[in-house]
């Protein structure tokens, strides 16, 4: 799977994804993660990518220009690609979008920075917009960079057990069970028998079953959802 980040600041996607089994899964060619920087596309001699928005406010506004240049070429390479926005006005991020991204072969995802992009770029080439929340953060960078580990860890063979990803909290509407691994001071204490049962049926009852009272504790609303 390929992801396409256009950004002001590509190094900050970059960097985020240098750790663990996502920088791992770039190492392998697991996943392709490529950058593109608008100012690329600016044709000011100081390659400005922003200006005052009309009516007035404050701060600074995307321009279209750069933007509208950046998809363009994009769309010479794949005339069918899908431009996700990563905007405070989209729709809340959840795993249903995460596994319906996971099926995709080729990701664009724009960030934002400033006040915003002009309208009328987003009216002619966002088919998408995703919102991690509500809440607002300087730039799309790290939405993006959230996103790509998200779908990334539903990609074959990028964790080392597949397992993993199937199991995670909200796969199936439920937050996941609790973990208790080796302790060289509490040894086995306080963990509950049937984990050192060895039986895998009773193993796999019981984390089902904290599962279900975990997420009826922190998260009811997750209960009843549709996968």
């Amino acid at each position: 799977m390929k992801f396409t980040v256009i950004t002001l600041f590509p190094q900050m996607v970059e960097n985020a994804l240098t750790y663990g089994v996502i920088g791992k899964a770039l190492e392998k060619g697991l996943i392709e993660l490529e950058t593109i920087n608008p100012r690329d596309f600016s044709t000011d001699k100081h390659n400005r990518v922003d200006d005052r928005p009309f009516g007035g406010g404050a701060g600074m506004v995307m321009m279209y220009d750069p933007l509208s240049a950046t998809v363009e070429q994009l769309k010479q390479q794949n005339k069918e690609l899908t431009l996700s926005f990563l905007s405070p006005s989209g729709k809340k991020l959840n795993q249903n979008t995460v596994n319906q991204l996971a099926q995709e072969q080729h990701i664009v995802l724009l960030c934002g920075r400033y006040e915003g992009i002009d309208q009328r770029f987003i009216d002619t080439y966002v088919d998408n917009e995703i919102s991690l929340g509500d809440f607002v953060i300087s730039g799309g960078e790290l939405a993006a960079a959230v996103i790509i580990d998200a779908v990334a860890r539903q990609i074959p063979e990028v964790l080392g057990d597949e397992d993993s990803a199937k199991t995670d909290s909200f796969m199936s509407n439920k937050l996941g069970p609790p973990q208790y691994t080796r302790s060289a001071l509490l040894k086995t204490e306080g963990v509950p028998e049937v984990l050192l049962s060895g039986n895998h049926a009773k193993i796999a009852e019981w984390r089902e079953q904290k599962a279900l009272e975990i997420t009826k504790e922190k998260r009811p609303d997750l209960l009843g959802k549709k996968t």
